[in-house]
């Protein structure tokens, strides 16, 4: 696997330290599982157009491994234990194994890219460097705001700016994986765009759905570290915004005050959660997610011909954002 990667190894390699300092916390992360709806989304797409989805699944499969190591990098910033109900990297292979290895899963897909020259031809492989190098800038772009509001440094934060937010961090590998089926697909480029757009909202929406089932009773919330878990890294999500926005001049202090803390003391987690409560926020952030769906899915419907992969596209889209896990 290393010669794969690396092409020709010119003098000599520690294969040992490569397996256990790379491949091993590579594994251990991936053999975990996830929902990994990204690479799905991707090859229902290239099954509504009429591509063989088989032959791209290793196109699929690097959205993924783009994901995962965001979540390697994501698991040190916030400081989190836990992973898919297992120690995080970091705490197991430590912090510079657990960065460099996330690193290299951001780069890792490019040579999956590149490997397709011959079968789609220079422009068409072109137009997905360039697309893979949009998103990768822009889910960074989406992380720094994150970082930053969850310290508390905002200045006016609205619903509108949050959902910005959400598009550069996780509506960008949804997005990814549309325009890249697309391209694959050789659609034109505003039709790749429509689908872009449309796979954007379904990743919002997906966010919403998780900030939702983190302050919930949810099996999601257990694996994350617990109900509340975004309290307590003080992340200003779809429902603290909207709160911020509706409630009285005390409780909206109350809540930053909270948010501030950075507490995993239970009694205050829950006295956060139900000032959101109070004002009506979790079923705004469902309606929300409801609207922006079917919004972008009347969209991307007339585009796509008539056919069962149309349809489980559209149920997925669906499931999204009603899950419970």
């Amino acid at each position: 696997w290393i010669e794969k990667i690396c092409r020709k190894i010119k003098y000599d390699i520690d294969v040992y330290a490569l397996e256990n300092a790379l491949n091993k916390p590579f594994w251990d992360l991936l053999d975990r599982g996830g929902k990994r709806w990204r690479p799905y989304l991707f090859m229902l797409i290239l099954e509504a157009f009429g591509v063989e989805s088989k032959r791209y699944i290793d196109i699929a499969a690097l959205v993924e491994i783009i994901h995962n190591g965001s979540l390697v990098i994501d698991d040190i910033e916030d400081g989190s234990d836990f992973r898919r109900g297992k120690p995080c990297l970091h705490k197991i292979f430590g912090v510079d194994i657990a960065i460099n290895c996330g690193n290299w899963m951001y780069f890792l897909p490019l040579l999956y890219i590149i490997s397709k020259e011959k079968e789609l031809g220079k422009e068409r492989v072109w137009k997905m460097i360039k697309v893979y190098a949009e998103e990768m800038h822009n889910i960074h772009i989406g992380q720094a705001l994150d970082i930053a509001w969850h310290k508390g440094i905002c200045s006016n934060l609205t619903t509108e700016s949050y959902m910005q937010m959400c598009a550069f961090k996780t509506g960008v590998l949804a997005r990814m994986s549309a325009k890249l089926a697309g391209i694959i697909c050789n659609l034109p480029d505003e039709e790749v765009e429509k689908l872009g757009s449309f796979a954007e909202s379904i990743g919002i929406a997906f966010q919403i759905q998780d900030d939702i089932l983190n302050i919930s009773e949810s099996e999601l919330a257990r694996k994350k570290g617990g109900r509340g878990e975004d309290i307590t890294e003080g992340k200003r999500t779809l429902m603290v915004i909207y709160t911020l926005e509706k409630a009285s001049e005390e409780d909206r202090k109350r809540l930053v005050e909270i948010l501030n803390m950075h507490t995993r003391d239970k009694k205050l987690i829950e006295e956060a959660i139900n000032i959101m409560k109070k004002y009506g926020a979790i079923e705004y952030a469902k309606k929300v997610a409801r609207e922006l769906v079917e919004k972008t899915w009347k969209e991307v419907e007339a585009m796509l011909p008539e056919s069962e992969a149309k349809e489980k596209l559209r149920a997925f889209a669906e499931f999204l954002i009603k899950r419970e896990v």
